[in-house]
């Protein structure tokens, strides 16, 4: 199984990719984690913020691989702890299906977007900065996928 984080955005400070990169390069090789970054609309265009959303999720579709599990992250999406990551990890792992991590633009996703998703899950609920999602996401993943294979990494 494979792990995208699809992210609309690019060009993020060097310690954005320093954090993403540092816990992508732990990952197994059996479940490895890639970025995919999508452009995001510009926001001096005069657009919609609806426009705008639906011109990232196009971008965003054109991007994710092909029958993949998409997983939204989304402020009302479900807030897992380590092990609940973990269980989610392994149930996706036994599914057998790549699984697509998506994280929208500074407006959100657009809900034809995320009607498409078979879950949401958030991360805080805590507002942080867009650009720390990356960094926070790819920590968790990897702590999750620790937590599975007994490794001290995690503590309780």
């Amino acid at each position: 199984m494979k792990l995208f984080l699809v992210a609309v955005g690019h060009r993020m400070p060097a310690w954005v990719e320093a954090g993403f990169d540092e816990f992508a390069r732990r990952m197994p090789r059996e479940m490895p984690l890639q970025l995919i970054e999508v452009k995001a609309e510009p926001r001096t265009s005069g657009k919609t913020v609806d426009a705008m959303m639906t011109a990232e999720a196009a971008r965003i579709e054109a991007a994710l691989p092909p029958r993949c599990r998409r997983v939204i992250l989304d402020e009302r999406g479900a807030d897992l702890s380590t092990l609940a990551l973990s269980r989610r990890l392994e149930a996706w792992q036994g599914e057998g299906q790549d699984v697509a991590l998506i994280v929208g633009g500074p407006d959100g996703l657009a809900p034809a977007l995320k009607s498409t998703a078979q879950e949401a899950i958030r991360l805080s609920s805590l507002t942080l900065p867009h650009a720390l999602v990356r960094p926070l996401l790819a920590e968790a993943l990897y702590r999750a996928w620790t937590v599975l294979r007994n490794h001290p990494y995690h503590r309780e």
